[in-house]
């Protein structure tokens, strides 16, 4: 009898993991590419690759490479997250997956941003007018920038932006209003067009005593809403559903920090991507699609030229209309390449890379910071110190930079992200046996839409992605 040894098992293994890559439909490699791409791109903005290039200035003043990452994540979350919630048709599911899939990854970013480097490389901000607890508030219910405390990560603004996009689809869902990404996307452009600087910014909370009852209020209202959508009942999700959407809405209409024309481009983008998803799968006509996703993307460009220069462009991401409205179209342009690639297998080391994307993109600055602070190097202008390095030398340190961060996002995908989101599909199933999961159509309206949306041949290969700012997805 011939026995199967360490070495044929071990082929055996790496056979059956080349053959779950290769097959078809097992996860959208377009996408993963593209995130990928946008989260490397975020990380050499950070990195200030621009200043160690011929010619970075002016590109630097033409083409934000952080927003351009930032845009690109948004639109793959407005493509993806909406179907990710039909395909489950179980706002539980989703709730408990989208909370599995960034917090883990996120809080063990924050601890090894707070305790793997000197103070002088600081990373992690706390800053809530001394107040601890109204730090710890505005940045676990990632709604940091909508709630005026100060973003714990510097790049963690962007999922502001991504909880109160599941807030609205979530919402959406539960009253049979998800199919309405179009009335939506173009509404949210025309607000950043039109009102772009009309409406208020903070006017919640001007100190102290106003920002610690509306954190109290965010953490009430928030918590509540979430209860309600795990709770498997219908009538509470979409009691649920009324809380979050509603709040969202208050405080994007209220008390953004950012000019209301980036609040409001950033959702039209989301929800033209979901735009994008519906023409694709045949539930609008892609005419109308064109149509959405055309006007959208002239406005985001437009309300950079319009509104984002002198003291607003400072309030933003990016320091000069140029520098918006190139990224912006850049990144919709990637998008729009990488969709005609869809069908197209992409490198293996493409895939990958968009598979710990959500780890590139919280790591990528405490990594910086730390090997800033191992060399001893000034933690704010050291890109001239490499900058007057020879050629070969310069590269080499960027090298070490892009391949200690991949190394360290490898281990945060491998022991962090991967564990947590298989706990949240155990927690899930889990919940589904002991509290069964009342369908929203028994309690529809007779004239509601389907709250699920038809079985789709691809909808197996929906992977789970979070944006970011951003987030990034």
């Amino acid at each position: 009898m011939i026995t199967q040894g360490p070495p044929t098992r071990w082929s055996a293994r790496l056979a059956g993991r080349r053959k779950r890559a290769a097959a078809p439909g097992s996860r959208l490699g377009w996408l993963d590419a593209l995130r990928g791409i946008a989260a490397l791109a975020v990380a050499a903005h950070h990195f200030q690759i621009l200043t160690l290039v011929p010619h970075g200035g002016f590109v630097f003043a033409h083409l934000d490479l952080g927003f351009y990452g930032v845009v690109a994540f948004f639109i793959v979350s407005g493509y993806i997250i909406p179907a990710s919630l039909e395909r489950r048709g179980d706002v539980r599911a989703f709730w408990i997956s989208r909370i599995f899939r960034i917090y883990p990854a996120l809080i063990v970013s924050m601890l090894l941003a707070e305790f793997i480097r000197p103070y002088a490389y600081h990373v992690l901000t706390f800053d809530g007018y001394g107040h601890h607890m109204l730090w710890l508030a505005g940045n676990g219910l990632m709604l940091s920038d909508m709630l005026g405390v100060v973003n714990a990560l510097g790049i963690s603004w962007t999922l502001t932006y991504e909880m109160l996009f599941y807030f609205f689809v979530s919402s959406l869902f539960t009253v049979a209003w998800h199919r309405r990404s179009t009335p939506i996307a173009v509404g949210a452009a025309a607000i950043a067009l039109v009102l772009g600087v009309s409406i208020p910014s903070a006017s919640l909370a001007h100190g102290f005593p106003e920002l610690r009852n509306l954190a109290a209020a965010a953490v009430a209202v928030v918590g509540m809403g979430l209860l309600c959508m795990v709770s498997g009942r219908a009538g509470l999700a979409r009691t649920g559903g009324l809380l979050l959407g509603g709040f969202g809405l208050l405080l994007v209409f209220t008390n953004g920090r950012d000019p209301a024309y980036e609040t409001f481009t950033i959702l039209a983008t989301m929800f033209a991507g979901t735009v994008v998803y519906r023409a694709q799968h045949g539930q609008i006509e892609r005419l109308e699609a064109w149509l959405v996703v055309g006007f959208v993307v002239v406005a985001g460009a437009a309300v950079g030229w319009m509104y984002n220069r002198g003291d607003m462009a400072t309030a933003t991401s990016t320091f000069s209309w140029p520098a918006w409205t190139n990224a912006y179209l850049a990144a919709w342009a990637s998008f729009g390449l990488f969709f005609l690639l869809r069908n197209r297998r992409f490198p293996r080391a493409m895939t990958w890379l968009g598979a710990v994307s959500f780890s590139v993109y919280l790591l990528h600055w405490p990594v910086k910071e730390f090997l800033l602070s191992r060399l001893g190097w000034d933690p704010y202008y050291y890109y001239y110190k490499l900058a007057a390095m020879p050629f070969a030398e310069r590269w080499s340190y960027v090298a070490g930079y892009v391949a200690a961060l991949l190394v360290a996002s490898w281990a945060m995908h491998r022991l962090v992200e991967v564990p947590f989101q298989n706990l949240g599909r155990k927690l899930t199933k889990a919940a589904n046996r002991r509290w069964p999961q009342q369908p929203l159509e028994q309690s529809a309206p007779a004239a509601a839409a389907p709250a699920a949306v038809p079985a789709q041949p691809a909808a197996p290969a929906q992977p789970e992605l979070t944006s970011a700012g951003a987030g990034p997805s």
